[in-house]
């Protein structure tokens, strides 16, 4: 079993929130990942040894400050009543609606879903902003989210 039904998810709160609540049609496409599911997508495409966005050694390719754009700013655009990300993110990303996305929280914590569902519903995601990555399979631009309402956009290694 790779999946936490999400109901079961700890997090789903997020997702059902009254003042946001996610369609049923999106959240069908919501899927959590098991711990172990987690670990090994995180390995495999985030880092082989640090647990969270906080602790990436020198050997990660998210370590590699050459990679990541200028910060972008997201927190005003998450404060607007507008559901549009930011047209800098919008601009970067040119992934088709069905892609599949992989947000990552932390090595444990990983959530698999389409980006057409993360662009409609990206403020629930981010409800949780401590350093989590927004990577597409197959794909290697990468979206790195910061507490202090910015990210930066780069591409990481396959």
């Amino acid at each position: 079993m790779n999946y936490v039904e999400l109901d079961s998810y700890t997090r789903k709160w997020i997702f059902t929130h009254a003042s946001m609540p996610v369609p049923e049609g999106d959240l069908a496409l919501i899927r959590p990942f098991t711990q172990a599911r987690s670990s090994d997508i995180w390995r495999d495409h985030i880092s082989r040894q640090s647990p969270d966005a906080d602790h990436f050694e020198k050997d990660d390719w998210a370590a590699n400050e050459a990679m990541w754009s200028e910060p972008v700013e997201w927190q005003d655009a998450w404060d607007s009543d507008e559901p549009e990300l930011p047209q800098e993110i919008l601009d970067f990303i040119d992934w088709e609606d069905n892609t599949t996305v992989f947000f990552c929280y932390e090595k444990y914590n990983l959530i698999e879903t389409k980006w057409g569902v993360f662009k409609r519903n990206w403020k629930n995601f981010l409800f949780f902003d401590d350093g989590p990555m927004l990577i597409g399979r197959k794909k290697t631009q990468t979206i790195w989210f910061q507490s202090n309402g910015s990210c930066t956009l780069g591409h990481r290694e396959k």
